[in-house]
């Protein structure tokens, strides 16, 4: 048998906790699947799993054998970029976690990173909500916390900012607040995080100031709330990375430039710093400078002003 790929699929049915979903990502039958895990089984001399109708878990011996198969196939996956047939350059796929805002911002830019290594391949798995790292099978990920599991390592690339926004076609029916209390006087559109997520905080001249929004339309994904603004529905408050292009081409303009809305960190999260593909490493330190290089494009706008547009920097 061929014991580092029954060990990868042993591996991510233990996380995933099904033998079907594993088949699904192999593009192989559940029966195939089933057989590399008796072959494991019969190699070894042990059970691996207690397996009912309703639930599947793992035994001693394979609570066992999922550490150490780890360990292994991050050795493999080492040797492999090292040794391998394009010797020192990153190869394979890398599984990259991110938010939509971010994933839309960094399409672009990573036309260039694929063009320098010809071996190299990433799939965004895009999504308004953090995943886990393990059961999504990411290799790195974007998060706007520091993760909560002290098992990951996070490195803080830089600070997210948001900000209300509208279309000129809003504005020009209805005009700009002025100040946040002015808001409840407008059509506005909730971007539903959590909750929570009618609640606008803002910093301005004076002092902290939460305004309770309400409102007739609202989403979970933030390009269509982006779109409901860009519509000119409503006022939408939402994260820079999100609303940069529109600003900058006048779209869409940013409202009450002398409030500000507290910034997020944003942390870039991978699984282990020992062990870690180069490939990985490549797609990490990609992500680092590009976030460097964002930072001062994420703090600018073009703000609606009383009779004209005009640039914040």
């Amino acid at each position: 048998m061929d014991l580092i790929a029954g060990l990868q699929t042993f591996v991510r049915i233990a996380e995933t906790g099904s033998f079907s979903a594993v088949a699904r990502e192999s593009s192989a039958s559940q029966s195939a699947v089933t057989r590399q895990v008796a072959q494991l089984e019969e190699h070894f001399g042990v059970r691996l799993f207690h397996r009912t109708t309703r639930k599947l878990s793992l035994t001693d011996d394979g609570q066992d054998l999922v550490n150490r198969a780890r360990h292994l196939l991050e050795e493999a996956g080492d040797l492999e970029d090292t040794f391998g047939k394009n010797g020192g350059a990153p190869t394979g796929l890398v599984r990259i976690g991110l938010p939509i805002g971010a994933a839309v911002l960094l399409v672009p830019e990573f036309a260039a990173l694929l063009s320098r290594h010809a071996g190299l391949a990433v799939e965004f798995v895009v999504s308004e909500y953090p995943d886990d790292l393990v059961t999504e099978r990411l290799d790195v990920a974007l998060r706007l916390e520091q993760p909560a599991d002290t098992s990951l390592v996070s490195r803080a690339l830089t600070t997210i900012g948001a900000a209300p926004v509208a279309a000129p076609s809003y504005l020009e029916r209805y005009g700009a607040p002025e100040h946040p209390s002015d808001l409840q006087k407008h059509t506005c559109i909730i971007h539903d995080t959590g909750p929570g997520s009618g609640n606008w905080a803002f910093t301005g001249p004076d002092g902290a100031v939460a305004v309770e929004i309400g409102g007739a339309f609202q989403s979970n994904n933030s390009l269509v709330v982006r779109q409901a603004a860009l519509s000119g529905y409503g006022i939408a408050l939402l994260g820079d990375p999100v609303t940069l292009t529109e600003i900058r081409a006048g779209r869409l303009y940013r409202l009450l430039p002398a409030y500000t809305v507290p910034r997020r960190q944003v942390f870039v999260v991978y699984p282990s710093r020992r062990h870690l593909a180069q490939r990985t490493r490549v797609v990490i330190d990609f992500l680092v400078e590009q976030f460097r290089q964002l930072d001062g494009r994420l703090r600018d706008g073009q703000t609606w002003g009383e009779n004209e547009a005009t640039w914040l920097v």
